[in-house]
């Protein structure tokens, strides 16, 4: 793509990210928006009605724009079609109507957005202070409009409510995590004890309103649906939205089971080489209690986890990729207690004042073992989330501003750093190999999620010739079952896992689906260029049209480099 002109959809972007920080400054702290923010959203039905009024209002304006002047303004004005038509189809099924489930609804915003707000000012406390003070707003327009769904029949499934209910318990009691604003607080050294006490008083009101949410939960309980699945109609759309394509369900579910048996037949063979003679279970129970692979601190497990992934940018800088000074600061931490289990990546902000983060959330008493952890590092950190989320927000010449801050596809994201997992292998950095099978694994658990997720919502029956359960249709229980004997993953992530796939359609199947199109697109390059082939220059290409819906990504490669026949 040639060097961007300023094509009009800039500015116009400018003028919408403006316009969605005032409707959103929640989703404006997540993407690190400059300013202080201390507003919430207005979740109210009445809220959903004026946020798609003005993303009516934008949609008429950019479809007024002459034609695009270059590659980049045509990216820029593709990007922002898609984010104001997806947000309008939230609004429009009404999807904000019955928006729970238990890992990213309003509830866990509600939380999370504490640990990622400005506070390297007092100015940025204060606005802590003043969220924290004023939460009972966002949680009433919620609680409306969970009732004006109750009213029209559209209720979430009785097993998210469940799941959120709980949160908002643990919230609501003596243990809660908003307590760890002022461990936070004091660990800033800001020296006001004023504010302070303003924090502590907002902890215990937010404690308070969040025994109001819990209430209202249970209420809401009583109205939600038994079922689980969403079906065909509702995981189509779902599973667009995430990966910016239309699937085959029946096509990818297939493909699953394939990927489930061709990777355990490579696990297999790596334990006969490190265990001959052992099971595939038996040498990964093995490997989970070794006294070389388990670490029993925490910050000691942290600690490693930096040093490895500064390493590997260290060495991968100027050869495999071009990582910007910005970007070279990637931190390392453990996630606030009483969210779901697993670990994920928050980037760093605009200006990158925040530096990009990987969170750990292990259950209590968890110990982190070394062969199952490292490809998780690359996956959230480097090259994975943390290189790509990275240079989004860093590509300011090319990318429109809302395109840096607000556009995650995770077909794209997640395709990526599964695709980083593997490129990592390739280059060497699984130095043993229990740590080459604890990639495996990684890959075994994100194929076994495209035929739970699949399988769950279409409530399609295991295939008989698959030798587990064969011919009975997927439930709750068959996919725990799977995730824990198949997958190797404890009871408590697996029932975690389960509820996720079921409130969070379309979302767990990315990991493989985006990493199918990465991997496919280069063998296609390859095959097309042949000794032209430059690995370099398409990693350069996928990283540098920031993320975007797997469909515009494939346009975005061929347009790029394979030879425009004229």
């Amino acid at each position: 793509m040639a060097e961007p002109t300023r094509d009009p959809v800039f500015s116009l972007s400018d003028d919408f990210v403006d316009a969605y920080s005032k409707l959103s400054p929640i989703s404006a702290s997540m993407a690190g928006v400059p300013g202080v923010f201390d507003g919430w959203d207005d979740y109210s039905p009445k809220g959903g009605e004026a946020a798609y009024d003005v993303f009516e209002g934008y949609r008429q304006k950019l479809e007024a724009l002459p034609p695009a002047a270059d590659a980049w303004g045509r990216l820029a004005r593709r990007v922002l079609a898609d984010f104001l038509a997806e947000k309008q189809a939230y609004y429009r099924h009404a999807d904000n109507l019955c928006d729970i489930n238990n890992i990213e609804s309003p509830v866990q915003h509600l939380r999370v957005v504490f640990d990622v707000m400005d506070t390297s000012t007092k100015d940025g406390w204060k606005a802590a202070a003043t969220r924290l003070r004023t939460i009972d707003e966002p949680i009433r327009s919620y609680l409306g409009a969970l009732e004006e769904g109750a009213k029209r029949n559209i209720v979430a499934a009785k097993r998210q409510v469940s799941a959120v209910l709980a949160q908002a318990k643990n919230n609501a009691s003596e243990a809660t995590s908003y307590r760890e604003v002022l461990v936070a607080y004091d660990a800033a050294n800001v020296g006001d004890p004023n504010l302070r006490a303003e924090l502590e008083k907002g902890v215990a009101h937010a404690a308070k309103a969040c025994g109001t949410l819990a209430l209202g939960l249970e209420r809401y309980l009583e109205r939600a649906t038994p079922k689980d699945a969403f079906g065909a109609e509702r995981y189509a759309r779902a599973s667009r939205r995430f990966n910016g394509m239309d699937i085959d369900p029946h096509e990818t579910y297939a493909w699953g089971f394939r990927e489930i048996e061709s990777i355990e037949s490579a696990m297999r063979e790596i334990v006969a080489r490190i265990a001959p003679g052992q099971s595939l279970a038996a040498a990964i129970q093995a490997l989970q209690s070794a006294p070389d692979q388990v670490v029993e601190s925490n910050d000691a497990f942290l600690g490693m986890m930096r040093d490895r992934q500064q390493r590997a940018l260290t060495e991968l800088h100027g050869t495999h990729f071009d990582v910007p000074e910005p970007i070279r600061r990637l931190d390392v931490r453990l996630a606030p207690a009483g969210g779901a289990l697993g670990a994920y990546y928050i980037p760093p902000n605009e200006g990158f004042t925040r530096p990009g983060t990987v969170y750990y959330a292990p259950a209590p008493g968890h110990k982190f073992t070394l062969f199952s952890e490292i490809t998780t590092a690359y996956h959230e950190g480097f090259p994975g989330h943390h290189l790509q989320c990275g240079l989004q927000v860093y590509l300011a010449e090319r990318l429109s501003r809302l395109h840096r801050l607000f556009v995650v596809c995770s077909g794209y994201a997640e395709g990526w750093a599964l695709y980083a997992e593997q490129l990592m292998e390739e280059l060497g950095y699984f130095d043993k190999p229990e740590y080459v099978l604890g990639m495996h694994m990684a890959k075994l658990f994100r194929a076994i999620r495209v035929a739970v997720d699949i399988g769950m919502h279409l409530e399609l029956p295991i295939p008989k010739t698959f030798d587990f359960h064969p011919g009975e249709v997927w439930d709750f229980d068959k996919c725990v079952e799977i995730l824990t004997t198949r997958g190797f993953i404890p009871t408590e992530f697996a029932k975690s896992e389960a509820t996720r796939y079921l409130g969070w359609p379309g979302q767990a199947i990315s990991y493989k689906v985006g990493e199918r199109v990465i991997l496919e697109l280069r063998k296609e390059m390859q095959q097309k260029l042949g000794a032209r082939f430059d690995l370099r220059a398409f990693h350069d290409t996928v990283l540098g049209s920031g993320s975007v819906g797997l469909e515009h990504l494939q346009e975005i490669v061929r347009e790029t480099l394979l030879p425009q026949t004229p």
